[in-house]
């Protein structure tokens, strides 16, 4: 059992064995082939890569960069030069993936133009949609390349690398701002919340 939890890789594959143990174990294998069954499935891509981008989001936010002044000088490049890479390569990934799955999940429910566009009966989920697109495009546009400036993946003068990390920091903290309505619109459209 050990074996299985020194390996990201195999816990995932235990992990997605486990799932299909259950699927098997509750019958559902047999629904499988329906619509109904793949939009679900849709909504849970959907919900697990937002819990990533959003978790570390939120990790960025609240544990790294609050605590990066406590940490001794010699031991920061572990986090600029190791950490804080990987956690972007999954922040940015998680993101797209989350606005992928979210878009197919809207147009697979034939909700899509009409959230959007913020038509009655649809306006939690398009606001919350909005707010995701925006937050994406500040992943993509404005966070990483100039976190790439501020960790030193691309080489720039020491002012530049100081404004790069600012505009990153502070486009993050605007992303953890909008993640607080943005999650609240999500969960309000089916839940009642709005």
């Amino acid at each position: 059992m050990g074996a299985i939890f020194q390996s990201l890789g195999r816990t995932i594959i235990a992990g997605v064995v486990l799932l299909v143990i259950l699927l098997v174990a509750a019958g559902t294998f047999g629904r499988m082939g329906g619509e109904d069954y793949w939009t679900f499935f849709m909504r849970y891509l959907h919900i697990a890569s937002g819990v990533m981008w959003i978790g570390l989001l939120w990790y960025f936010n609240f544990v790294q960069t609050p605590s990066m002044p406590k940490i001794p000088d010699e031991q920061k490049p572990a986090i600029s030069k190791v950490i804080a890479p990987e956690a972007l390569f999954w922040f940015r990934w998680s993101a797209l993936a989350t606005v992928i799955t979210g878009l197919l999940l809207a147009g697979m429910l034939r909700f899509l133009v009409p959230a959007l566009m913020l038509q009655s009966g649809y306006k939690p989920i398009g606001i919350g949609m909005w707010l995701a697109l925006v937050m994406a495009f500040n992943v993509w546009f404005i966070i990483w390349p100039n976190q790439k400036k501020a960790l030193g993946i691309v080489q720039v003068e020491a002012a530049e690398k100081a404004a790069a990390a600012k505009m990153a920091g502070m486009t993050s903290r605007f992303n953890t701002m909008l993640s607080i309505p943005m999650l609240y619109c999500m969960a309000a459209q089916s839940h009642g919340g709005f």
